[in-house]
C-alpha cells in the first residue's frame, strides 16, 4: 500500500480562502442553521410536474403497514397475492393476507439455512471473507420475491385474521438480536466439536430454541382457519377448515413459477440477457425456488412491466427508496433536488457506477399500481407502499420516470410477456454472484 498523504496547511488555507470568498456559501450556511438540508435544495416545480394522476390506474385495497420491521418484501408480495384473491372472489375492502404467518416461517427457514451454512463452512477459518459476511449478516427481516415463493409453496398462505400482527412481529429488532446471538454461538460452538452426530444434535437444539422464541414473539401458526369475507354486494362467505396450503393451491390457484424476476444492472460484470443467482442468498434450504434474475436493458425492463400493468395486474418491484424522496408529499424524483448547484459539488453518477461503488442498491420492495403514459412512454409511476396511510397520498407514492431509470433495480413479471429472445435468455444457466454483490441486497 502506497503512502497516504495528509491535508497540508497550504491546502487547508486554499480551501478556506476559496470558501470565504463565496457569497452564496454564506447564504446557504445561514439557511442551514434552521432548515433541513433537502428543503433548501428542493425545486418548486417537481410536485407540479408529477401530479397524482395516471392514464393507467389499477384500483387496489387500502395500503398496509409494516411498522418497525424490515418486511416490505413480504408485505408487497402479500399485496400481490391479496389482489389476485380479491379479484377472483370479488372480495370487498380491508382484506389482508397474514404477513406475520409468512414472516414466522421465513425466520424459521432462515435460521435453518444459516445453521446449514455454518455446518458446510465448519472447516473454513472465521476470518475468511465468506464467513465474515455470513456471520456479520446472520439473519434479518429482508428478502426477495423468490424467497416468498419458496415459503408460499411450502407453507401456503392464510388471512391476517388467522394470524394477526403482534408487537414483536411489528418491532423485530430486539428479537433478531437474540436470534443472531444464538446463531453466532452455534457457529463458534461447533468448531469445538469433532463428532458429526453431535453437531447435528447441536443444530436440532438451536433450531428448537429459536422455534420457541418465534412462537413467543409471533404466535403459533394456524393449521386451519375459516376463509371468510364480504363480496362486492356485501354478501358474507365462509369456507371452513381451510388449511394454508389449500388457500394457496385450491383457492388462489396461481402458479407462482409463472413469474420471473428481472433486473436492470448495467455494470460491466453483468451482461444483459444473462441470468444470475447469488451464493448463500436464500431462506428455504433445498428449494428449487432459488433467487434468480434475468438482466435486461432498461427499455425492455420497463416494457415488460407496462405489458402487465396494461393487462390490469399490479407489479412487485425493488428499488433504492433512500434517494431523492419526500415521504410527506409522497414523491420520489431525482430532478426535485438540486444539491449540485446548492453546494457547488459534483454528485451525478451513472447507475453502473452507483452499483459498483455501493452508492446505491435495492433496499425496499413495493408494488406498482399505475403509470402515466404520453405517446406510450411513461412519465411517472404510481406506487403502493407498506408504510401505512398517514404518509404520502394515503400511503400511495409517485416516482418520476427518470427516478425509475436510476433507482429501480428489480421487478417480477409473468413469463408470458417475455419475447423469444428474453425467454431463451431466461433458460441460460445462472451466473453465481458473490454473497456481497449489490444484487444480493435484501428488501427490508
Amino acid at each position: 500500500m502506497s503512502k497516504l498523504n495528509g491535508i497540508s496547511e497550504k491546502m487547508l488555507k486554499e480551501m478556506s480562502d476559496q470558501y470565504l470568498k463565496n457569497e452564496k456559501a454564506r447564504v446557504i450556511r445561514n439557511a442551514l442553521t434552521e432548515n433541513d438540508l433537502s428543503l433548501i435544495s428542493k425545486k418548486l416545480e417537481a410536485t407540479a410536474e408529477n401530479p397524482n394522476l395516471f392514464s393507467i390506474d389499477i384500483k387496489t385495497m387500502p395500503v398496509t403497514d409494516q411498522m418497525h420491521s424490515g418486511r416490505c418484501w413480504i408485505f408487497s408480495s402479500m399485496t400481490i397475492l391479496r389482489e389476485m384473491l380479491a379479484k377472483k372472489y370479488k372480495i370487498k375492502d380491508q382484506f389482508e393476507l397474514s404477513q406475520n404467518y409468512i414472516a414466522f416461517y421465513d425466520k424459521l427457514e432462515k435460521i435453518n439455512y444459516f445453521l446449514e451454512c455454518m455446518i458446510a463452512e465448519a472447516d473454513t477459518p472465521m476470518n475468511d471473507e465468506t464467513m465474515r459476511y455470513l456471520l456479520q449478516t446472520a439473519i434479518g427481516d429482508g428478502g426477495q420475491w423468490d424467497m416468498m415463493v419458496a415459503l408460499v409453496k411450502k407453507y401456503g398462505i392464510c388471512p391476517k385474521s388467522a394470524m394477526p400482527e403482534t408487537y414483536q412481529s411489528s418491532h423485530t429488532w430486539p428479537m433478531n438480536g437474540i436470534i443472531n446471538t444464538r446463531l453466532r454461538k452455534f457457529a463458534a460452538d461447533i468448531r469445538k466439536i469433532v463428532d458429526k452426530d453431535e453437531i447435528i444434535e447441536e443444530k436440532k437444539q438451536c433450531l428448537s430454541e429459536c422455534y420457541g422464541l418465534l412462537c413467543d414473539c409471533f404466535g403459533i401458526p394456524p393449521k386451519s382457519f375459516t376463509f371468510e369475507y364480504y363480496d362486492q354486494k356485501d354478501k358474507y362467505h365462509a369456507h371452513h377448515n381451510v388449511t394454508p396450503l389449500q388457500l394457496y393451491r385450491d383457492y388462489l390457484k396461481v402458479d407462482l413459477d409463472d413469474y420471473i424476476g428481472i433486473i436492470n444492472g448495467p455494470t460491466e460484470d453483468k451482461p444483459f440477457y444473462q441470468t444470475y443467482t447469488v451464493k448463500y442468498l436464500g431462506n428455504v434450504a433445498g428449494t428449487q425456488n432459488k433467487v434468480f434474475f434475468l438482466n435486461l436493458p432498461m427499455k425492455e425492463f420497463k416494457d415488460l412491466i407496462l405489458k402487465q400493468l396494461k393487462d390490469g395486474e399490479i407489479v412487485w418491484f425493488g428499488c433504492d427508496c433512500g434517494k431523492d424522496g419526500d415521504r410527506k408529499t409522497g414523491l420520489w424524483d431525482d430532478q426535485a433536488y438540486d444539491y449540485e448547484h446548492t453546494f457547488d459539488m459534483h454528485l451525478v453518477m451513472s447507475k453502473a457506477d452507483m452499483l459498483d461503488s455501493r452508492q446505491s442498491a435495492m433496499n425496499h420492495a413495493m408494488v406498482l399500481t399505475g403509470v402515466n403514459l404520453v405517446k406510450n412512454s411513461p412519465t411517472r409511476w404510481k406506487i403502493e407502499n407498506s408504510w401505512g396511510d398517514k404518509v404520502a397520498n394515503k400511503g400511495y407514492f409517485i416516482c418520476s420516470d427518470t427516478w425509475f431509470d436510476r433507482y429501480v433495480y428489480e421487478a417480477v413479471v409473468n413469463r408470458k410477456y417475455l419475447n423469444k429472445k428474453q425467454l431463451a435468455a431466461a433458460k441460460k444457466k445462472p451466473v453465481v454472484l458473490d454473497p456481497w454483490d449489490p444484487f444480493g441486497s435484501l428488501a427490508d
